[in-house]
């Protein structure tokens, strides 16, 4: 019994430096992500559950090496290890931005521009369509269960992204072209309500050239009230397919990041 419990003083300096890494990758990936990362989480049940998690993937991860706390080697791990976690919830951070991105620009058209509210998640002011959209694709992110597949994704990356490792300059820059993508489907997904209200302005203008008596503010802005809420409601079902594939794409970048 006692040659069992035996621990080398090499094996616990292996077995500490491993749980402050995995902790330190996991901590960044909770306090990036959306709704791990939410202010209205607290930072200590962050932190509980970054250290929950830690210990139970320390039995799964391969040997590390010893690394003395205060070394240099040290301070370059755990700054391998925050960006690793970084990148992981980055990637659904702009999943989320082009909903609200998309929510922006639809609420410009419709007049709403300077409707805004705090949004607890961020503590800043965000048109209310924006976050309408932002909690709609919330919603989805769970139904889909994809906190649980993000968090498989990080227990896997352990293993195809061992601790200690080197990381790829190919991550930075597909993270850039990320960003991209992530403009192009907010743009897919305002496109339809931004049409018809680009096409609804344009039909005010020439009924104003043609009757100039015409009080166009009394009957332009409710027109384009409602004329906004009736495309989101039409397209809702088309942003739900827009947000499922941006977010499915979102998790195969972030398996390739990760070395899966």
């Amino acid at each position: 019994m006692d040659a069992a419990l035996h621990f080398s003083q090499a094996q616990l300096d292996g077995w500490i430096t491993g749980l402050l890494l995995s902790f330190t990758r996991i901590a960044a990936m909770l306090i990036a992500a959306p709704l791990f990362g939410a202010r209205t989480i607290p930072m200590q049940v962050r932190i509980s559950l970054a250290l929950v998690l830690a210990l139970m993937v320390q039995p799964l991860l391969p040997p590390v090496p010893p690394l003395e706390l205060l070394s240099f080697q040290m301070v370059l791990a755990v700054g391998r290890e925050v960006l690793v976690g970084v990148m992981a919830g980055f990637v659904l951070q702009l999943v989320f931005a082009a909903l609200a991105m998309a929510g922006e620009t639809i609420a410009l058209g419709m007049g709403l521009g300077f409707a805004s509210l705090v949004d607890p998640d961020k503590g800043i002011q965000v048109p209310v369509v924006g976050q309408a959209l932002v909690i709609i694709g919330t919603l989805l992110f769970l139904a889909m269960n994809g906190h649980l597949a993000l968090m498989r994704f990080l227990v896997e990356s352990f293993t195809t992204m061992p601790i200690g490792g080197g990381l790829p300059v190919e991550n930075f820059t597909a993270i850039v072209g990320w960003g991209s993508v992530m403009f192009s489907h907010a743009v897919m997904i305002a496109l339809p309500a931004v049409g018809a209200l680009l096409l609804a302005n344009l039909s005010m203008g020439v009924v104003t050239r043609a009757a100039p008596q015409l009080n166009i503010f009394a009957v332009g802005f409710p027109m384009t009230l409602m004329l906004g809420f009736i495309m989101l409601y039409s397209t809702i079902g088309a942003i739900d397919g827009r947000f499922t594939e941006l977010l499915s794409e979102g998790f195969s970048l972030i398996g390739w990041l990760l070395g899966g």
